[in-house]
């Protein structure tokens, strides 16, 4: 355990930082899932690929990524990480070159590998410098808040550089993006490379690489908690995801022909309750518990997609938002959509409170548990894929009781699931 805190400044903010490249990278896949659409004439189902593939590479890249993490330790973990995150932007980019479809999924996929093997050394790292517990938790939430301010950015910027003609967006209009991107990855690597990291129970001999006859799994708490997380991630990409192409898309496909930099501010209003809800989680983590916490989230969320999918979407409300000139102004929406909007207050603190939850008392078996949980992590890729199959053969509104399922067994885990029943294994 890290008896001085304050010692570690740097690395702390180092893990923040990081934490904010994962949600810079992932959110592209939101606004190129609506230029794919444009470009390559693409269904619900096939824009949502981009971001399977970003999260399925989760459940290839978890288990080596926490292997990762136990032999070469926390630092060269996330120095790797940054090279194949460069790499998977810069695929992505010559996609629009190429104008490939397979191209930017190969480079969506790639760059999941990166964002894999970030969030398994950010999460465990952060919980262990805030001592875990309470603190661990309000570390994690304070990461995720600079998590939600990148993800607010990336569908306003992307969607004011498609403009107005969504018609005609290709994968390079978000060229500038990518750049940034790749921009953000080789800035990260220097300074990474200069910051002293702590390697909290690195392998550093065979003897404490020897099997035990328990793991991770072992742990119910844990089991269910991986399931939980698979469900989460699946719950905050889809319920923002949909939202951009039903408000971008034509009359034909069921959409309402809003222009997309508008859009794209609603997606981005979404991110941005999210980093408010971290920020209050991180000022009241270390008083109120993570289960305390993911009770009331996932009662509130099932509350507001409940009467998202049954407001009808005649009934509008007005939101400020950003116009396609960048200025400041209020847009007419469906109210339905204002409550989905919403949800970005409840899935804001889950990440955090399911992953302390969930390796709470696992001791030796953290950075192993860390790995698995990133391999569920494809529950964003996934998810939503059901949802888009939803939504094409009925409508996006109906598509949102996929999202409500899930936020049903959160609220189970929460309650019952999260209790370690398994406190008789040695975790030292």
């Amino acid at each position: 355990m890290i008896q001085e805190k304050k010692n570690y400044t740097l690395p702390i903010l180092m893990m923040i930082l990081l934490f904010g490249m994962i949600s810079f990278v992932t959110g592209l896949q939101n606004p190129m899932g609506v230029i794919v659409k444009s470009q390559f004439g693409a269904s619900n189902f096939m824009a949502s690929l981009g971001y399977a593939a970003n999260f399925i590479a989760y459940a290839f890249m978890g288990i080596p990524a926490g292997i990762l993490l136990q032999r070469i330790g926390y630092k060269k973990t996330a120095l790797a990480a940054i090279i194949v995150g460069f790499v998977g932007v810069g695929i992505q980019y010559v996609s629009g070159i190429a104008g490939s479809f397979v191209i930017y999924l190969i480079g969506a996929f790639v760059a999941g590998f990166s964002m894999c093997m970030l969030n398994t050394v950010v999460n465990p790292m952060l919980n262990t410098l805030g001592g875990g517990g309470n603190k661990g938790n309000q570390l994690i939430q304070v990461g995720g808040s600079f998590n939600s301010l990148n993800a607010t950015i990336v569908p306003v910027l992307v969607g004011y550089l498609i403009g107005s003609n969504v018609e005609a967006a290709t994968i390079q209009d978000a060229n500038p993006a990518l750049f940034l991107a790749m921009g953000i990855f080789a800035l990260a690597f220097i300074v990474l490379s200069m910051v002293r990291i702590p390697e909290p129970r690195q392998m550093v001999s065979e003897k404490a690489a020897e099997k035990s006859e328990h793991s991770a799994l072992s742990f119910r708490h844990f089991v269910l908690g991986a399931i939980a997380i698979f469900l989460y991630v699946g719950v905050e990409v889809g319920i923002q995801m949909f939202i951009n192409p039903f408000m971008t898309g034509s009359a034909a496909e069921g959409g309402l022909g809003i222009n997309t930099t508008t859009a794209g501010s609603v997606v981005g209003t979404y991110w941005f309750l999210m980093l408010v809800g971290r920020l209050v989680g991180a000022s009241i983590g270390a008083k109120v518990s993570s289960k305390t916490m993911l009770i009331f989230v996932s009662i509130l969320g099932i509350i507001l997609t409940l009467v998202a999918i049954f407001t009808p979407i005649s009934y509008t409300v007005k939101m400020p938002v950003f116009q396609s000139d960048i200025s400041f102004g209020m847009a007419e929406i469906p109210m339905s959509i204002m409550f989905l909007v919403l949800c970005g207050l409840c899935t804001s603190v889950m990440w955090g409170g399911i992953f302390n939850l969930a390796v709470e008392g696992l001791g030796k078996y953290t950075e192993a548990a860390s790995g698995i949980f990133m391999v569920m992590v494809c529950g964003g890729g996934l998810l939503p894929l059901l949802q888009g199959l939803v939504a094409d053969i009925s409508s996006y509104m109906t598509s949102y009781w996929v999202i409500f399922g899930a936020l049903v067994y959160l609220l189970y885990y929460a309650l019952i699931g999260s209790k370690n029943v398994n406190k008789d294994i040695p975790v030292e």
